[in-house]
């Protein structure tokens, strides 16, 4: 592993007070490698989050570009950027923020054709993205490949999140079973993706460096409007066409 320079020492002292964290979890951490697909709303604090955790590289994928309406909960995007590729938009913030984090900004849709490629040498995949279908896609490549996955979705003022371990957890499809169509615009305010984003990237970091209990078999639930975290148990379907052998 490489070691830490004096200004990393300095710019991670308060988290490598953590216990079970210090310098050699914090080497751990600068070497691993992450997708974060999608860099909107949920992408946004999971991004910021994990560069300034000291995460040593993190690969943005998104095809949009900045909108008016995305500026509400899209935080780390500003009215300076309206027009301009997110993954360009954030990778300049990221870097600013962090210039010991490579930032690898890919300016891609996630298809069934390109999500191998997309997925490629990474060590875990953060989900901010806002379609079920997109969603399912990663699903499928990272129980085929053994990637762990974080989940997470917002709807108005609920959000939700699950940690995937193949092999170990539900996946995707075991939690969504039945297809369905899925609207374009929907409602939200902005906190609902900040509250999930920092649970999200709590968890991510949690993954890599071995601290904590991730939520495997727990679906969290927030719900904004009252102010609660509920836990729905999620087990494996013995039914699943994704990550069960009984096909």
């Amino acid at each position: 592993m490489e070691n830490l320079t004096p200004s990393e020492l300095i710019r991670y002292s308060r988290q490598m007070m953590i216990r079970g964290w210090g310098e050699e979890t914090q080497k751990k951490i600068k070497g691993a490698r992450v997708a974060i697909a999608g860099i909107g709303g949920l992408g946004s604090p999971v991004s910021l989050y994990l560069a300034a955790a000291g995460v040593g590289y993190l690969r943005l994928i998104d095809s949009d570009v900045v909108d008016l309406s995305n500026l509400n909960r899209q935080v780390i995007h500003w009215g300076t950027d309206l027009g301009r590729p997110k993954v360009e938009s954030a990778a300049m913030k990221l870097t600013q923020l962090n210039p010991e984090v490579k930032i690898d900004p890919i300016n891609e849709t996630i298809t069934p054709e390109t999500v191998t490629d997309l997925l490629k040498d990474v060590d875990l995949v953060m989900d901010g993205l806002d379609s079920l279908a997109s969603r399912m896609v990663i699903n499928n490549e990272i129980v085929k490949r053994g990637i762990p996955y974080v989940y997470s979705a917002v709807y108005g003022m609920e959000g939700y999140m699950t940690t995937i371990i193949p092999g170990q957890s539900p996946c995707l499809k075991c939690i969504y079973p039945a297809e369905f169509i899925q609207s374009g615009k929907f409602p939200v305010i902005g906190t609902t993706p900040g509250v999930i984003g920092n649970l999200e990237a709590t968890e991510g970091l949690k993954i890599l460096t071995g601290i904590g209990k991730p939520a495997i078999g727990r679906l969290i639930v927030y719900d904004g409007e009252r102010m609660t975290f509920d836990e729905v148990v999620i087990k494996r379907s013995d039914r699943c066409t994704v990550c069960c052998n009984k096909k």
